[in-house]
């Protein structure tokens, strides 16, 4: 009995849903109808020039082309824009430092509380600015410069269909999209999605898009693990070969945001509400001063003031269980784990300490092989290259290590973000461990499969 009340519950929630798609068209058409018959547009270039763009944008190929090049746009010059601001910002935070010793030292602060001072909360600090803030200073600007010249809501139009299948919308990409700069304000972006259950299955689902934070791991495990295997006959073909494993790693992101997004919406998230219109503003100039404030104080300065939130006592925390020799024991402690998934004990914590910002990853994991007492950079690719090689790396290990920071749980700031947004504890863990399940699940599997292959 309690099945056939579930199967009429479930076909009420189909004919209700299908029901206020109806209303919405025929209001829409109404409005439409009456726009015709009460407004005159006067004809001018612009309107034959919008008209012409809409139809190219909203095309299949028109719209796919134009997806492809402003993404590949936006994320180049992020990515080389960000180079030098994150140069400048790195000598000026470490200027400060010195600085901030010396004036310490004078003062005659002792030694142990200067260097939790400055080598643990200070250093901690400095390493996700210096990291965090560049891309997003560049990425968000540009993503609101698109946004409110109104490309960006004609990108969802052309993936709505695509998004439909898996029980989501073509507003999904866009803050899909945002995710590269940030989880966070990924998630903060989902509320361009007016629909209970689409919003849902858009923050649940945005940490499978590698972040501004995970594009230097990747990098760099792409330059000195994958794009050797290919390039060793012709030394050209390295940063060619490096670019298609990140389109690569994006294109893993995209089909588990897809699988991910079906299955929630399929299971835990198909009694909530649903109802969707896509609207088409018109193409427009944008506003600057618009822009400058929406990107730089309500999602740069907002995002990264959440992050500095939570890496401060993590610096600290990292500063006191390596001043009291705490870190080895917990290497051990993890070792198994960690080898039961083709890790190590010094991953599985690199990632616990990157909880709050994955920015930290490598600094955590040269500071943890070479036993430093902070947090550590290495300019020089070929030193990291042999810290991980001495420490039994190989191209085993970087595969796998790839794979589970593409699909693993979101940061503290993202999952803080998340609890902000759906004022949910349930929601937030969902969020929070079911990326974790799916990234061991993936490096298990994807471990023993390299190992029957001779990896």
């Amino acid at each position: 009995m309690e099945e056939f009340f579930q199967k009429i519950d479930n076909k009420r929630i189909e004919y209700n849903n299908s029901l206020n798609d109806k209303i919405i068209e025929n209001i829409y058409y109404n409005i439409d109808e009456i726009v015709k018959d009460v407004v005159v547009y006067k004809e001018s270039k612009w309107n034959k020039l919008e008209d012409i763009l809409d139809r190219f944008l909203t095309s299949k190929v028109g719209g796919i082309i134009t997806i492809v090049l402003l993404l590949t746009l936006v994320l180049w010059i992020t990515i080389i824009g960000a180079n030098y601001i994150s140069e400048f910002l790195g000598i000026l935070l470490g200027y400060i430092e010195s600085v901030l010793k010396s004036v310490l030292k004078f003062l005659r602060f002792p030694e142990v509380f200067i260097s939790f001072l400055v080598d643990g909360v200070y250093r901690g600090l400095s390493a996700v600015v210096s990291v965090m803030l560049p891309p997003m200073a560049i990425f968000f600007p540009l993503f609101t410069f698109l946004e409110d010249l109104g490309l960006l809501p004609r990108i969802a139009y052309n993936l709505d269909k695509l998004f439909k299948l898996v029980g989501s919308t073509g507003n999904q990409a866009l803050t899909m999209a945002m995710g590269f700069g940030c989880n966070a304000a990924g998630v903060i972006s989902t509320r361009i999605i007016k629909s209970p259950k689409e919003r849902l299955i858009a923050i649940i689902t945005n940490n499978l898009m590698p972040c501004n934070g995970r594009w230097p791991l990747l990098i760099l495990l792409s330059t000195l693990f994958i794009a050797p295997i290919f390039y060793k006959s012709n030394p050209f073909l390295g940063s060619f070969i490096t670019a298609i494993t990140l389109v690569f790693a994006v294109f893993i992101g995209f089909i588990f945001t897809m699988l991910l997004s079906f299955g929630l919406s399929k299971t835990i998230l198909k009694d909530v509400l649903s109802f969707y219109v896509l609207e088409l503003p018109p193409l427009r100039k944008p506003n600057l001063l618009n822009i400058l404030k929406l990107s730089i104080i309500d999602r740069t300065i907002f995002v990264l003031m959440r992050a500095i939130y939570m890496a401060a006592p993590v610096g600290a925390i990292v500063w006191i269980i390596n001043y009291f020799n705490i870190t080895p024991y917990l290497i051990n402690f993890f070792e198994p784990f960690g080898r039961f998934f083709g890790l190590d004990g010094v991953i599985i914590l690199t990632y616990i300490i990157s909880l709050p910002a994955n920015e930290l990853v490598i600094p955590s994991l040269i500071m943890l092989y070479t036993s430093q007492l902070t947090f550590t950079e290495v300019d020089n690719i070929k030193s990291i290259y042999d810290i991980l090689i001495n420490n039994g790396w190989n191209i085993k290990t970087a595969i796998l290590v790839i794979l589970f920071s593409i699909l693993h749980n979101p940061c503290s700031t993202t999952i803080l973000t998340i609890y902000k947004e759906t004022n949910s504890i349930k929601w937030t863990l969902i969020s929070t461990f079911l990326p974790l399940f799916i990234a061991f699940t993936v490096v298990f599997l994807a471990n023993k499969i390299l190992i029957f292959f001779g990896l």
